[in-house]
């Protein structure tokens, strides 16, 4: 497995802002983000229970979405820790068998004693771990998708097909057409200038 973070070299010293920068950055994308997709998806998952009739529509699907985004905001957590606390790379699967391990023991243990305990944590530590092998597998063939569907950041309107059609009245233009639209309008405002004094002569 490859480590994936750079280390400074001989008698430079690890910029602080950097890392603080990259650890705010990992905390978004990888505790963050998947907490919120998980409350989502509770909620959605509540829409269709069929508890929903009994508890209410929207006790249920903020209980579902509570729920998951505890479970998915503790096992996110667990492994960006045992991460740090390994030192090692982003996608390192251990990091999620040990995390998905040890949420399971703790969660289970609050809800159904020693056996719950075990159960769930053999549970979470198959599920995180799949989740996240297939997240690293699906992760670039999504990002070449996107790039390919919306072009680069850069020239999205140069490279990418989902872009303004020309006819339309609305487009964005790059450095040149905003350069060649100025050199436009000073010419029509030197024309209707020139135009204006003419009238006024004669």
């Amino acid at each position: 497995m490859t480590t994936g973070e750079s280390k400074p070299q001989e008698g430079e010293a690890p910029s602080l802002l950097s890392s603080s920068s990259s650890f705010s950055d990992s905390w978004k994308e990888r505790i963050f983000i998947p907490t919120l997709v998980a409350g989502i998806l509770g909620g959605g998952a509540g829409l269709m229970s069929r508890h929903r009739k009994v508890h209410g529509l929207a006790k249920i699907s903020s209980t579902y979405a509570t729920n998951l985004a505890i479970v998915t905001g503790c096992y996110c957590g667990a492994r960006e820790f045992v991460r740090s606390t390994r030192k090692t790379g982003l996608d390192d699967l251990l990091n999620s068998a040990i995390a998905g391990f040890g949420t399971g023991a703790l969660l289970g243990r609050l809800q159904g004693g020693q056996l719950g305990a075990v159960r769930y944590s053999i549970i979470f530590a198959i599920v995180g771990t799949t989740a996240d092998f297939a997240a690293y597998r699906v992760k670039p063939h999504l990002r070449s998708y996107t790039e390919s569907l919306f072009g680069n950041n850069e020239n999205s309107q140069k490279d990418g097909w989902l872009k303004w059609p020309e006819w339309s009245p609305i487009q964005v233009l790059d450095e040149e057409a905003i350069a060649a639209k100025q050199a436009r309008e000073q010419e029509l405002y030197a024309q209707r200038v020139l135009g204006k004094l003419s009238n006024e002569k004669s």
